[in-house]
């Protein structure tokens, strides 16, 4: 590599500069804020775990995107994190043992195999929580209003929701009896959004009439809140969990309403992380952005490999992602001090800072002045004592 190139980052590394990650680390501080108002304690998972504790119940798409590597101590294969969330399941389950309800969340640097063809990047810093313990709606309830309540303190207007429930398409599968192939093929038809294909696989897999124009019906099923209404007619007569989950979606519907000014939309054949989502799903989304920037769900039993089952649900966000919702503020303006040992000064110096004020003290030999360091006063000896004095055109050389 030339000299000339040895700025150059890998593909989907970007670094983070000024103001841009003072933005991002005010958002954290408001967001960790937030959560911690709600009940939410705050952990740190490792950068690096074991690959058989990180991609426990995770499915095939983190594997992809997670770096492995040799640990040279035991031969082990480890992985850098990819997905906070089942290091935080492993923490509950394993690492803390509480019993009852558990509210955790987190703000940590994640690294990926490959950008995500969404949100481009390989390193981005996730922030979210996690509610274990509890199975009731009341706890994804919770989720979803805490993730609006974190876009807003983002910044975020115009927020659209998307509600889902992967249990409608699992009861439907399982009441089908279905092939492990003839499910995929299904699967694959429904997440291509293929009117075409469903047809073709339904046809081909699903022998009972009925059951065949519910998997039809489902990949037609979305939209506003008419949608649940549809459903339930289109529905008549599925498994009881069908239901369920669609109640489940109508009341999730009306207590974001009650809160939030938000537009709704569903759409029931939503198959986003199947792998391990085991509920209610969301997305949430704002104009200008072409990819969710929260989304979460319901994933209940990712701690059984870790000895300790429990129900689970939460979300994750990209902060980088978040930093960008709201105008940049304008720069903090610093006061300029002169570059001279004097004990008084040093005094004054301090006093500033204690009050929560930017002072940027000039080095000996320095050729920058106070205009290229964003100052708009400066420290000066005025009657006797250090003070600050506004920075003129005549003063700022």
């Amino acid at each position: 590599m030339t000299i000339a190139d040895r700025w150059l980052l890998p593909d989907g590394m970007d670094e983070v500069l000024p103001p841009q990650a003072s933005r991002m680390e005010e958002l954290r501080r408001a967001l960790l804020d937030l959560y911690h108002a709600w009940g939410y304690d705050q952990v740190m998972p490792p950068p690096v775990e074991f690959l058989d504790s990180l991609l426990t119940g995770t499915g095939t798409d983190l594997d992809l995107q997670t770096f492995k590597l040799t640990d040279q101590l035991t031969g082990r294969m480890m992985g850098a994190s990819a997905d906070v969330t089942p290091q935080v399941a492993r923490m509950d389950a394993h690492s803390l043992k509480r019993q009852g309800p558990v509210r955790l969340c987190y703000c940590t640097n994640v690294l990926r195999a490959k950008a995500d063809q969404h949100q481009g990047g390989r390193s981005p810093v996730q922030v979210g929580v996690e509610l274990f313990g509890h199975a009731g709606l009341e706890a994804d309830s919770e989720i979803i209003h805490l993730a609006l309540a974190s876009l807003h303190a983002a910044g975020a207007s115009e927020i659209h929701l998307a509600l889902g429930h992967i249990g409608i398409y699992r009861s439907l599968v399982e009441a089908a009896a279905l092939s492990e192939e003839q499910e995929r093929a299904l699967f694959e038809a429904l997440a291509l959004k293929s009117p075409g294909q469903l047809a073709e696989q339904v046809a081909v897999s699903v022998k009972d009439p009925v059951l065949a124009e519910m998997l039809m019906a489902l990949g037609e099923l979305h939209g506003n809140a008419e949608v649940l209404s549809e459903a339930r007619e289109r529905f008549a007569g599925a498994p009881a969990p069908v239901n369920a989950a669609l109640d489940q979606l109508e009341a999730l519907y009306k207590g974001v309403l009650a809160r939030f000014d938000v537009a709704l939309y569903f759409d029931l054949a939503e198959l986003r992380g199947y792998q391990y989502h085991t509920g209610m799903m969301f997305a949430a989304y704002v104009p200008g952005y072409g990819y969710a920037l929260a989304k979460g769900g319901r994933y209940d039993d990712t701690g059984r490999a870790f000895g300790r089952a429990r129900p689970a649900t939460g979300f994750s966000m990209d902060l980088k992602q978040l930093a960008s919702l709201a105008p940049a503020s304008p720069d903090r303006k610093a006061v300029w001090a002169p570059a001279q040992e004097d004990e008084s000064l040093n005094a004054a110096i301090v006093a500033l800072r204690e009050q929560g004020e930017r002072v940027i003290q000039a080095l000996p030999g320095q050729r920058t002045g106070p205009a290229e360091h964003n100052c708009d006063r400066r420290l000066e000896f005025i009657d006797g004592r250090w003070q600050t004095a506004a920075l003129t055109q005549e003063t700022s050389a």
